[in-house]
């Protein structure tokens, strides 16, 4: 298309003057000054809103969860998905992949090509203990997966059925050493922290603990309060509700103080188990392909969720701990956990594959 020459009449004008959309005559120069000083504003404000890459994307976010539907990283996903949703502008989903220690989920992730869209439930297990626990993984953690932040660490409470007639770990130790053959323990999978704090405890006890893993913590649980199997090392949000109940009863906290929401129950430290703590913790993580920029967006959106009070309630009631801080903390942390950890399972001759 040619551009027809510009009249001489308006000469004073420069080359890539602003046309005035009706007339096709260069805008005078305050009108040209307004919508310069307009524009300005209006990308100040979206950049103040956090709008550039997610909120021109209307897909869906899926949220990808390790574990079955009903325990506590479902709980915690589902709370914090929510407010993140808010913050974006955009719904997210959250979609449970339960099975292999959590690297069903991983592999999906890892290998997603629908970056800014899907994101991860990145545990203990996946980016702590699986690094030891398998000679080969078909992804690598470090290297497939993005860092957005932490989300929380759950306090692991000892807990049997009520019917179990122990109330304390002293009491325990005298029933388990009584039982022929081994006690079984229950716990949210191969590689989990259930799994392996309850395998530090067999180290530190001494006890004949042998372990029977189902597809993540709610399974476990019902299992644990039907009494098929006598005890487990389980999450606090896997088991509150059923403590309140009275469906189960809590014999100590591996953590290194007692609950505030539990504080007349000892940690297992006060009775006499030296050198045993023991957390699950979770963070966010997504496709290493994922924009930087994205990364950076859900991070602050993730931030706004943890400090959202109706979040931090859900939390309280749930007897977790937030844990914010920036990507790259959530790097430091898991690399200190997988040395951590992977000192235990290379010791114990541990593996899953």
């Amino acid at each position: 298309m040619t551009r027809s020459p510009v009249p001489e009449r308006a000469s004073a004008a420069p080359f890539d003057a602003p046309l005035d959309a009706c007339a096709g005559r260069p805008l005078p120069r305050r009108r040209r000054l307004l919508r310069q000083a307009a524009g300005t504003l209006l990308g100040l404000a979206a950049a103040s809103l956090g709008a550039p890459a997610l909120a021109q994307d209307a897909r869906p976010i899926e949220w990808v969860v390790g574990y079955a539907a009903g325990g506590g990283s479902d709980a915690v996903a589902r709370t914090v998905a929510e407010r993140m949703a808010q913050a974006l502008g955009r719904s997210i989903v959250v979609n449970n992949k339960p099975g292999a220690a959590t690297n069903i989920a991983a592999d999906y992730v890892a290998k997603s090509r629908d970056v800014g869209a899907v994101m991860l439930t990145a545990d203990f297990a996946t980016l702590a203990a699986n690094p030891a626990l398998f000679a080969r993984l078909s992804y690598n953690a470090e290297r497939d997966l993005a860092p957005v932040g932490l989300l929380a660490r759950f306090p692991m409470l000892l807990v049997v059925p009520a019917e179990l007639p122990v109330k304390d770990w002293r009491g325990f130790q005298a029933w388990a050493k009584a039982q022929a053959g081994g006690v079984n323990y229950a716990s949210a999978g191969p590689g989990s922290p259930h799994h392996l704090g309850t395998e530090l405890l067999r180290e530190r006890s001494g006890l004949n603990l042998l372990h029977v893993p189902y597809r993540g913590a709610a399974p476990a649980v019902q299992d644990l309060i039907g009494g098929r199997v006598p005890v487990a090392l389980m999450d606090s949000a896997s088991v509150l509700p059923h403590l309140q109940s009275g469906k189960l009863r809590a014999i100590g906290v591996a953590s290194a103080r007692r609950l505030k929401i539990l504080p007349e129950l000892p940690t297992l430290a006060e009775q006499g188990l030296k050198d045993f703590e023991a957390y699950a913790w979770q963070g966010l993580a997504v496709p290493a392909a994922t924009p930087a920029a994205t990364v950076q967006q859900l991070h602050q959106a993730l931030q706004t969720a943890l400090d959202d009070t109706r979040v931090k309630a859900r939390f309280q009631v749930l007897g977790l701990e937030t844990l914010p801080g920036t990507p790259q903390q959530m790097a430091d942390y898991a690399k200190a956990e997988r040395e951590r950890w992977g000192r235990l399972i290379t010791a114990n001759g541990i593996r899953l594959d």
